[in-house]
Parts: C-alpha cells; structure tokens; sequence
C-alpha cells in the first residue's frame, strides 16, 4: 500500500512541476526572480517621458537623438505623447526575431514607423522601444540598430 501511496505522490508532483513550467511560459514569467535596476525614465506616452537619460543596455553603437533624421524626431515626439500613430502596425510587438537587440520574453519591444520622404508605403526605417524604456533606431529595416541617446 505504502508503494502504490509513493508512486502517486511522485506523480502529483510530477504534474504539478509541469503545471508551474507551463503557465512560466505561457505567461512570459520567469521561474527564478531577477532583480531589475529601477527605471530612469517613465514609460513612453506618460506625462514625463521627455528624454531622461537611459543607461545603453546593448553593445550596440549610439546615436544622439539630435543627429537623427528628422521624420525620427518626430516619431520619437509620437511615442512620448502616446500617439495617435500614423501606421496601423505602430505601437505592435517587435519579435528581434534577427537577435541584434538584447534578448528579452516576447511582448517586451514595440516597433514604430519612421517615415521615408518619397515613399508610398512605411519604408525601412523603425524605431523600436523596449519596457525598459531604450530605444533602438534602424534605417535599414532591423538590418542593424543604433541604441538611441536622449537629450542630447
């Protein structure tokens, strides 16, 4: 009796492991805590988002938002106010499916339109925000990225 009462308690545990696995992944959570450092700036469309300094949480170069196009510019001033957004994609997950920002759970980055001066459809260049409030620019549609220095 006391061997049978073991096997099914070795399975309930079984079972309950895989329940907790599953619905980690499901949920994008994490089965171990991680610490994370406070945020420097608020979240993009809050009231304070002006350009509060974000440490560059990649080994990607930088570009000051100054020396960016000015259709960025002002893609950038779109995402500090919370839209509304020109392009029906704008403000959609961003999957980094190329791995060339930092690797992070799905639903973490949102992409934007950067607009291209003579073309009819949304063009190459994007920019793309994490939770952590980092931006990233891209002029060649995700081929490369430029983590973006606010404020200066």
């Amino acid at each position: 009796m006391n061997r049978s009462r073991s096997k099914l308690v070795a399975f309930a545990g079984l079972v309950i492991a895989v329940v907790v696995l599953v619905v980690a992944m499901v949920g994008g959570g994490s089965l171990t805590a991680t610490p994370t450092a406070p945020s420097t700036t608020p979240a993009p469309g809050s009231a304070s988002s002006s350009a509060a300094a974000v440490a560059n949480p990649s080994t990607l170069p930088t570009i000051n938002a100054s020396q960016l196009p000015k259709e960025a510019r002002q893609t950038l001033a779109l995402i500090a106010k919370g839209g509304p957004y020109p392009y029906r994609e704008d403000n959609g997950n961003f999957g980094n499916f190329e791995g060339l920002l930092p690797k992070k759970t799905s639903g973490f980055y949102k992409e934007y339109t950067v607009s291209t001066p003579g073309e009819s459809h949304r063009g190459a260049r994007r920019i793309v925000v994490g939770k952590d409030s980092a931006k990233y620019y891209t002029p060649d549609h995700y081929q490369s990225f430029k983590f973006i220095v606010e404020g200066k």
